[in-house]
Parts: structure tokens; C-alpha cells; sequence
């Protein structure tokens, strides 16, 4: 009778060590959802940020700034334009 009960305060022991573990897993890893959720919400954000961002720069209005001040072009003036034409093919001889 002792042995048998020495067994089954042993499964006990044993089941309950299992119980702890299997606890400690499912929070680690709950945590780890909730992180990477946390993350992937910011990367989101972001990105939404960066899609205005980049629809702000490649306005027309911020374009032609940015042409006209940092690189410091102007539009063609029609009195110095010079016009090249494209040479006709010389016919070929059979």
C-alpha cells in the first residue's frame, strides 16, 4: 500500500511540475502575441505615415520647388532653343 502511494504522490508531483511548466509556456508565449501585435500596430502606423509622406513629395507644387530652389532650374527660354531634326534614311540601292 505504501508503494502505491509513494507512486501517486510521485504522478502528482510530477503532474504538477508539468502543470507549472505548461503555465510558464502559454504566458512566455502570450507575451510574445501581444509584443509582436504591439509591433506589427506600429509598423502599420508607419507606414501609413510614410505613404502620406511620400504623397506629400511627389506633389507637382513640392516638385517644382524643389526644381527651382536646391537645383536651380528654370524653364526652357524659347529665344535660345535650338531644334534638331531627325536625318531621313538614304534610300537603299538594290
Amino acid at each position: 500500500m505504501i508503494r502505491v502511494n509513494i507512486a501517486l504522490v510521485v504522478a502528482i508531483m510530477g503532474t504538477a511540475v508539468a502543470l507549472v511548466n505548461t503555465q510558464y509556456d502559454s504566458r512566455r508565449l502570450y507575451n510574445a502575441v501581444d509584443q509582436e501585435s504591439t509591433r506589427a500596430r506600429q509598423l502599420n502606423i508607419d507606414y501609413e505615415s510614410l505613404r502620406v509622406q511620400r504623397r506629400a513629395e511627389v506633389a507637382p507644387a513640392r516638385v517644382q520647388a524643389v526644381a527651382v530652389t536646391r537645383l536651380k532650374m528654370r524653364a526652357p527660354d524659347p529665344s535660345i532653343t535650338e531644334y534638331v531634326s531627325h536625318p531621313q534614311p538614304v534610300a537603299q540601292r538594290p
